[in-house]
């Protein structure tokens, strides 16, 4: 396998285990998704960075859970198993996260998760736009949340803050 992952933490409003979301993320393209080829990066924002990056790209006002950029020629559904590589960067809202986790009775590192999984469906030709499609994409992504819950502890994709002495 020959993959690229970079991380970059550009949040101050929770503090993220970086470490154990690029395990988790190398676990999800590598293991679960069984890709031998992938360079992703992950780009970590607040909300006013969100909406710039959601309004100057796709013209759409305000701030949005996750942004896919594929820089990969259009994958096919149907192809969203095979060998091909995977050449994308997401970026992921925390404070969509915090709000989203709230509404959703759930916890901002498993809403955290998700994203991760949706950008990565994304980049695999999945998509949302008609019905059938988002139902499809859902169960492909309440599945791979499974797997990688069961896999990884995600409470702990939240970390406290160091001391430092």
């Amino acid at each position: 396998m020959s993959g690229s992952l970079v991380i970059t933490n550009r949040q101050r409003a929770v503090p993220l285990n970086t470490p154990l979301l690029r395990k988790m993320t190398q676990a999800l393209l590598a293991d679960l998704l069984q890709l031998d080829q992938f360079e992703l990066g992950i780009t970590l924002v607040r909300a006013p960075e969100m909406a710039r990056i959601n309004k100057t790209f796709l013209r759409h006002e305000g701030s949005t859970d996750v942004i896919t950029f594929n820089y990969f020629e259009n994958p096919k559904p149907e192809t969203r198993n095979s060998k091909l590589p995977l050449h994308g960067e997401l970026f992921i809202c925390i404070d969509d996260a915090l709000a989203q986790a709230r509404q959703f009775r759930a916890s901002w590192q498993s809403e955290l998760a998700r994203y991760v999984i949706h950008g990565v469906l994304h980049l695999r030709g999945f998509d949302d736009l008609r019905p059938a499609d988002r139902r499809k994409m859902k169960r492909e992504e309440n599945r791979l949340l499974k797997e990688v819950a069961r896999l990884f502890p995600l409470s702990k994709l939240g970390r406290s803050a160091r001391l430092v002495t």
